[in-house]
């Protein structure tokens, strides 16, 4: 599978501060990849440097082959939807789409018509004039219905409540299935993307912590309750990444390569098992050791940039 996107040792700076630190990783084509992290982790930097709106300040960037500033070859096969989305204020709901139409190639007119009426968007009403969650859910039809070969997602979802959310998850893995494409999602409601991610781009303090495929680290990372010796010796078979004890007992988390075995050792054990949520592991690993796990983050006193 060949990759869309490559970045090499990429760095961003901000008079003195430290964005991105020296990142490398590739998205494949045709897949959904989760970009996670803390606020301040450096996602929207990275996002708006793949996308030609911020400059790197050392690394390279590919996307499609080339590089992607002033590139329209590249900028025309994008779509990103950005948490803050604006939109002239004189423009009203059919402006935007009509004006979408005219910007991406692939564009679905079909498709942005439909989804306007799953979230009861009114066509004709001013955008200035649309609620958070109505503005949120514009962007989400122009993203959809963009159907560009590489679309981001910069926390589409804030103002919606959860059937809407739950209507833009259905229909962004009904018409990916339909028409794959290489999608980036950045989302802090990770328990709720997490049966979508198929790839996983965890970033902390400007670090890439993380770089792997979702089933891969859900098969990694596991919680044991019981005896805290019980605990203490299933736990020095991989890393422990938080504890939390009462009495004689103790839960844990802990990161290794546990194969099949795993259940049957912690029964031994006296032990209870149990998978990992995703939302877990990452609230667990941008937390252990003071965001310096899985393979480190920026200095502790550099501040964090998003």
């Amino acid at each position: 599978m060949s990759a869309v996107v490559t970045v090499t040792d990429l760095t961003k700076r901000y008079q003195g501060v430290t964005a991105l630190d020296g990142v490398s990783f590739s998205l494949a084509e045709h897949r959904i990849h989760g970009l996670l992290g803390r606020n301040g982790a450096g996602k929207t930097t990275l996002m708006q440097i793949l996308t030609a709106q911020n400059f790197a300040t050392s690394g390279e960037v590919s996307v499609f082959g080339q590089h992607p500033y002033e590139n329209e070859q590249v900028l025309s096969r994008i779509s990103f939807i950005k948490e803050s989305q604006t939109y002239p204020s004189h423009l009203r709901v059919a402006h935007v789409l009509r004006a979408a139409r005219l910007v991406h190639p692939g564009w679905d007119e079909a498709l942005a018509q439909r989804l306007v009426d799953v979230f009861q968007l009114p066509r004709g009403r001013n955008v200035r004039k649309l609620s958070r969650g109505m503005l949120s859910a514009l962007g989400i039809v122009v993203g959809l219905a963009s159907r560009a070969p590489l679309t981001f997602f910069d926390e589409p979802y804030l103002g919606l409540d959860a059937v809407s959310r739950q209507l833009f998850y259905d229909h962004l893995l009904a018409d990916y299935t339909e028409h794959p494409r290489t999608i980036v999602l950045s989302t802090h409601l990770i328990d709720e993307v997490s049966d979508l991610i198929e790839h996983i781009l965890l970033i902390d303090r400007g670090r890439l912590l993380l770089d792997v495929e979702a089933e891969a680290l859900r098969g990694q990372v596991v919680t044991v309750s019981g005896p805290v010796a019980a605990v203490d010796e299933f736990a020095r078979t991989g890393t422990e990444l938080h504890r939390a004890s009462l009495g004689g007992t103790a839960r844990a988390t802990v990161r290794g390569d546990f194969g099949p075995a795993a259940p049957d050792r912690a029964r031994s054990l006296g032990l209870d098992l149990e998978a990992s949520s995703l939302q877990d592991i990452v609230v667990r690993l941008t937390t252990s050791n003071n965001g310096h796990a899985a393979g480190g983050a920026a200095a502790a006193d550099k501040e964090a940039v998003r």
